[in-house]
């Protein structure tokens, strides 16, 4: 939000009063009663720091009458981390203020040998180092010199928060957008409100600076523009669709190229200016009286997310068969018990591996969402039904929303026990958006949340494996109170997690964690835990595939391991495209499945049409066939990545060439492509045949893991690729880990081996390590052969020398999509010796 017209000039009706110089400083050192921190980390005896910031330069004690003053503190919950919160009116509010957990795993315990927190007083300056060394916050206590700098473990300058950049802001007439709803513009539509007049408003704010060529990102699932300069995010989640501004999922968390995060401790609307109103700075403000955040320094974008993850949580792993291709009814479709058994059948001719069936919202009868029933009209025998689905080795999600339309069987007794949001005046808060008579579950209400969670325990009992918790953006913000007492306005985001983790709770309860995963829509911070998310209602498009890419590298790079798409996309282009019923383009349908089977969670998904690729023409059957099945031989290698990055290191699956490369300068810039990984680099192709790709320099070539093509590294290629085939390439010190011919994603390599890909041009040992579900690790041993100055084969060793597995020298053509049994090598009590083709 802009406060400012340029440098010298406040808007109109806008008072801004900024921290100019220290007044008084507190900290852990002082023994003196007024030393009680206001939120310290960890009790008084943690070491913080505290300054009270008067809005002028004192000259006499007459300038400390009258005037307001900031109440800054510095503290250090973890190694790396910095804390900074500046107060205006420290006094009780109105509404309680929900707030997302801290550690939900625990506070890690402090590394090894590492030094404890220290606080260090001058006259000139105060300076909190984190434990380790790994940051500290330097406060000038000059005379009108305030600033914070931030260091790394160097003593080098990341960030700093300077002169005027830490604000109390008064908006003397604010408008009934801004007093009302902060910017959550989509909420569910209430026919009774009205809105106030304007009104006084008062904002905290804070302005971290940028360095020249400083770069930033994430923010949670953007689909904009991927390197976030130059842009005013709104953080508060909206139902948009992908093709505009709006996002399902604002997670106010950004890093930059300078190897540092930031976030804004708060779920409430947080407004970002980057680079958009002031060109060295980063703005962030919010309403009300108090900001806080935290900054993660690290060195490195992997070591940046390890720490802010573990700080918000990570997300679990999820099932083996979640990683199968999903197939879902679509949105509008019709159908019923004969029309999903021929889709499952279909499939299956067609030797497209299924793993999950998805009913959408039309499982229910219409108006009654939700009553977690099946239509009775198309599945008379719902147990039964999805007792058949089960032995066709399918798992079965269903569609449900946190929202109980009046014609449920719910909504009467949830009425009568107070279970949904109510009005200012008691009555139950009712709009006709999207179901008529449409109540909100209130979440915050445990005997609520107990009651909705009982009727998703019957569904699990009926067979339905996991749920497609839809929506929980449109959440009013006006007119309303919550049972906690929570803000109304900060409930907009925070539903979110709420509504996840309901459910999540209860698949957790039902299935145990191995096999708790729900599919979701809407996010905030911490909302991570519970896997999966996709990107919500994309163009079926080349320009919808290029946002999908855009927000699934942005919300990794915000701390969400696994992302997901509606393979296709999910409708046509406008407002009324979900209705046409088209199908997708034949090129962007095929492209998609490429794309989407190299995600780490695969879903056919639409509105109007089912994304079925007999409905598109033949090709389309083998291409979704071809890359099922490769996708499928993957788990072994995207279940270790997801336990070793995902889960123990807070790294997406999904990420950018930078997180890989962060000393490749153009790797900062690429945003249409990304690591499936550490290992594989999968270029997605936007059109018939062209694609233009980068690669990192890796030392030896990278090698297509399809064609057994090698390209040099450090530079762009162009390539023409058939509906068949796209850029998907072995970094040159890897080596990949499948299953074997027919490997399924509920199959096991200890018991059916595996397959290792490694390129021809190694020329340097490679250790591998394969992360296992039963919390086994196996290691493979990778050494060249060489040969009067030439490599000749590669002897591979592994670990556990009873599993058999198979060695694949992939390059000068020789790949998977080019094999002949005289290539593949079989391992002979843990050791495969395997010799290079002739050139």
């Amino acid at each position: 939000m802009k406060f400012n017209e340029g440098v010298w000039n406040a808007r109109e009706n806008i008072q801004v009063t900024n921290a100019v110089e220290v007044s008084t400083l507190i900290s852990s050192l002082d023994d003196s009663t007024s030393s009680t921190p206001l939120n310290s980390a960890n009790g008084p005896t943690d070491p913080y720091i505290q300054v009270l910031c008067a809005s002028r330069h004192i000259k006499h004690r007459g300038d400390l009458i009258n005037k307001t003053v900031l109440t800054v503190q510095i503290t250090s919950p973890a190694e790396g981390v910095i804390g900074i919160e500046a107060t205006h009116f420290y006094g009780k509010g109105q509404f309680k203020e929900p707030e997302a957990p801290k550690f939900p795993s625990g506070k890690p315990a402090v590394s090894q040998g590492a030094a404890p927190k220290k606080l260090n007083i001058t006259d000139t300056h105060a300076t909190l180092t984190t434990e380790g060394g790994r940051a500290s916050a330097v406060v000038d206590l000059r005379p009108s010199s305030f600033a914070i700098d931030i260091r790394d473990k160097n003593g080098k300058h990341v960030t700093d928060l300077g002169k005027d950049t830490i604000a109390w802001i008064l908006h003397t007439a604010a408008s009934p957008l801004l007093a009302s709803k902060e910017n959550a513009s989509q909420t569910v539509h209430d026919p009774y409100f009205r809105s106030p007049g304007a009104a006084r408003q008062s904002y905290m704010s804070m302005a971290l600076s940028l360095e020249p060529g400083e770069l930033v990102y994430g923010l949670g699932e953007r689909f904009g523009p991927f390197i976030k300069n130059g842009q005013v995010i709104e953080s508060s989640n909206d139902d948009g669709g992908s093709s505009s501004d709006s996002a399902y999922k604002c997670i106010p968390f950004y890093l930059t190229n300078r190897n540092y995060g930031v976030l804004v401790d708060q779920l409430d609307h947080v407004s970002f200016e980057i680079q958009s109103d002031k060109m060295t700075k980063v703005q962030m403000s919010v309403p009300g009286e108090r900001l806080r955040i935290y900054v993660f320094v690290g060195s490195s974008p992997k070591e940046v997310l390890s720490s802010y993850t573990q700080f918000t949580g990570r997300a679990t792993l999820p099932p083996d068969w979640s990683y199968g291709l999903w197939l879902s009814t679509s949105f509008l479709t019709n159908y019923d018990e004969k029309s999903v058994m021929t889709y499952i059948d279909r499939m299956q001719s067609y030797d497209i591996p299924l793993h999950v069936f998805h009913f959408d919202c039309f499982w229910m009868r219409p108006h009654t969402w939700c009553d977690f029933q099946f239509d009775p009209a198309h599945f008379p025998d719902p147990k039964g039904f999805l007792d058949r689905i089960h032995k066709r080795g399918v798992k079965v999600c269903v569609w449900i929303n946190p929202w109980v339309g009046q014609a449920s069987r719910l909504f009467a007794e949830g009425d009568a026990k107070g279970y949904f949001v109510k009005r200012l005046d008691g009555r139950t808060f009712q709009s006709d958006t999207w179901q008529p008579g449409c109540s909100t579950v209130d979440f915050t209400n445990p005997a609520a949340k107990k009651w909705w969670q009982g009727y998703l325990a019957q569904l699990l009992d009926l067979g339905v494996d996991c749920f497609k918790t839809d929506f929980g953006e449109r959440i009013t913000t006006e007119g309303v109170v919550w049972n906690d007492g929570s803000n109304p306005r900060t409930m907009h985001n925070a539903y979110a997690l709420l509504y996840n983790e309901a459910v999540w709770e209860v698949l957790v309860e039902k299935r145990g964690l191995a096999h708790a995963i729900v599919f979701a829509r809407a996010a905030t911070i911490g909302t991570q835990r519970f896997p999966v998310h996709w990107g919500g209602d994309v163009d079926s498009k080349f320009s919808g595939l290029a946002e999908t890419i855009r927000g699934g590298l942005s919300l990794g790079l915000s701390g969400f391991g696994y992302h997901s798409s509606d393979i296709g996309g999910f409708k046509s282009e406008g407002k009324a495209g979900g209705d046409s019923g088209a199908v997708p383009p034949s090129a962007v349908y095929k492209r998609w499945c490429q794309f989407g089977l190299l995600s780490s969670h695969s879903r056919l998904h639409g509105s109007g049409s089912p994304r079925v690729p007999w409905g598109i023409d033949e090709e389309a059957c083998s291409v979704l066939s071809k890359f099922t099945r490769l996708k499928n031989r993957m788990e072994p290698y995207l279940t270790s990545e997801s336990i070793l990055g995902v889960v123990a290191r807070g790294h997406p699956l999904m990420r950018p060439l930078f997180v890989e490369f962060p000393q490749d300068r153009t790797a900062w810039l690429v945003d249409q492509q990304y690591m499936l990984g550490s290992s594989l680099l999968v270029a997605p192709v936007f059109g018939q045949s062209e694609v233009e790709y980068y690669l990192p320099e890796a030392g030896a070539p990278w090698t297509n893991i399809l064609t057994g093509q090698a390209v040099g590294g450090g530079r762009w290629v162009k390539e023409e690729h058939d509906m068949m085939s796209l850029p998907v390439l072995l970094r040159p010190d890897s080596a990949l880990v499948l299953g074997k011919e027919g490997h399924t994603v509920t199959d096991v390599i200890t018991k059916r081996g595996f397959t290792v890909l490694v390129g021809r041009h190694v020329d340097q040992p490679i250790l591998v390590k394969v992360a296992l579900r039963s919390g086994q690790n196996l290691e493979l041993s990778i050494s060249p052969i060489g040969e009067n100055g030439s490599v000749v084969g590669f002897k591979t060793t592994c670990s556990n020398g009873k599993i058999p597995y198979e060695v694949i020298v992939i390059g000068n053509g020789i790949a998977l999509d080019n094999l002949a049994s005289r290539i593949v090598f079989e391992a002979k009590a843990g050791v495969c010796v395997a010799t290079l083709e002739d050139e």
